[in-house]
């Protein structure tokens, strides 16, 4: 759906991705006078840790999605695919999972979770005013309109596509069943395929139209597809388990452009080859996050990904993403083969998989090793 205050906010993000995606290559004596404020930790209690089954979703929103996405069959036969990480992916970014309210047993969510009111006013973004559609029913406003509830539907748009998932016969969007029925519905459009990468990116611009918001979104998706299984590390070292645990701990937490050290989260530089600066960030850049996860298994790193490389037994990208294992560094260069151009590094998790931080806008989340660019094979230090 287009959404006004959505679209302005991610606008400068979008900028920041026509610059590439270099993301840690500041210079060592840059990064190291800029290391003054330190916390390690997670940004809130909202942040994803650990792993597991519910990847850090409250037990009743997560039921809700898995109901939904069994759900949606009913409402769109011919959608294929759908599964409840998609749902847990658009929730995380709309709403955190409506993390801080209550939910109670029927799925109902208290206090109701409001957008801004998209009054062209310029708060939270907004530059378009939208006439209200609802008379206040769903948004609590005459004046105009507002998103609603834990996927934050415009009420235009929920009067289109909301469902009953909880037999009340009432089909709400401050409803975690209905709300979560009524996303599955809108993202299967007229029967999608969303085993079909194209086709799941395709549903994802459908509900919000920015290139940020969708690559946030996937990254999400991807993680909670990993977090049931978990990583195997049943037969690597406690140094390893380390390094990993340590990384995971971590997701959510914001990346920031020179952000990181072995002290934990950091507030970074300025400024990003996109010119995005750290310094009002506190999280993590790509070579901060490896930096820290292996500090706190002794071993220590130097401060660039491509400094990083020199460091363990290098792994060459002919041999494929198959010779990593656990605890691996994952290199990418502009130009494979010359270390010197390594421009990002991430931690290998297992099953083409890697623990990142990918770039200005993001957070540390999973990714496939073949969603970065340029491969440049690995390093085992452990």
């Amino acid at each position: 759906m287009k959404r006004a205050s959505r679209l302005a906010r991610w606008a400068g993000v979008i900028m920041l991705l026509l610059f590439g995606a270099v993301c840690c290559a500041a210079p060592l004596s840059q990064a190291l006078s800029a290391y003054a404020a330190m916390e390690a930790g997670l940004r809130d209690s909202g942040a994803i840790t650990g792993g597991g089954t519910t990847a850090g979703i409250p037990a009743r929103m997560l039921a809700a999605y898995k109901k939904a996405a069994t759900q949606a069959g009913r409402h769109v036969p011919a959608c294929k695919g759908m599964r409840w990480p998609i749902l847990a992916g658009i929730a995380k970014v709309e709403s955190n999972h409506a993390i801080g309210r209550s939910i109670a047993a029927n799925g109902d969510i208290r206090p109701k979770i409001y957008g801004v009111l998209l009054n062209g006013s310029g708060a939270g973004g907004n530059t378009t005013a939208l006439p209200d559609t609802d008379g206040g029913t769903w948004d609590g406003t005459a004046t105009g309109e507002r998103a609603v509830g834990p996927f934050q539907f415009l009420p235009s748009t929920w009067q289109d596509i909301g469902k009953d998932a909880n037999g009340d016969t009432s089909a709400d969007p401050h409803n975690a069943d209905d709300a979560a029925l009524g996303a599955a519905v809108y993202l299967c459009g007229n029967g999608r395929d969303l085993t079909k990468r194209p086709q799941l990116r395709a549903a994802i611009l459908q509900y919000n139209h920015s290139t940020a918001y969708l690559e946030d979104v996937l990254g999400f998706i991807d993680q909670y597809t990993a977090a049931p299984n978990g990583p195997r590390l049943n037969n690597t070292s406690a140094k390893v388990r380390t390094v990993i645990e340590t990384a995971l701990a971590q997701r959510g937490v914001p990346y920031s452009w020179g952000g990181g050290n072995a002290q934990g989260a950091s507030y970074g530089l300025c400024c990003s080859p996109g010119g995005k600066s750290g310094t009002a960030i506190k999280g993590f850049d790509c070579s901060g996050l490896t930096l820290y996860a292996y500090a706190q298994a002794g071993v220590r790193l130097a401060r660039t990904a491509a400094a990083q490389a020199e460091a363990g037994r290098r792994i060459p990208a002919r041999l494929g993403v198959g010779a990593l294992a656990p605890g691996d560094l994952v290199f990418f260069a502009d130009a494979p083969g010359r270390d010197a151009t390594i421009y990002h590094v991430g931690i290998y998790l297992g099953g083409g998989q890697m623990i990142n931080a990918p770039r200005p806008g993001a957070v540390v989340r999973l990714d496939a090793v073949s969603a970065m660019p340029g491969y440049a094979g690995g390093a085992r230090l452990l």
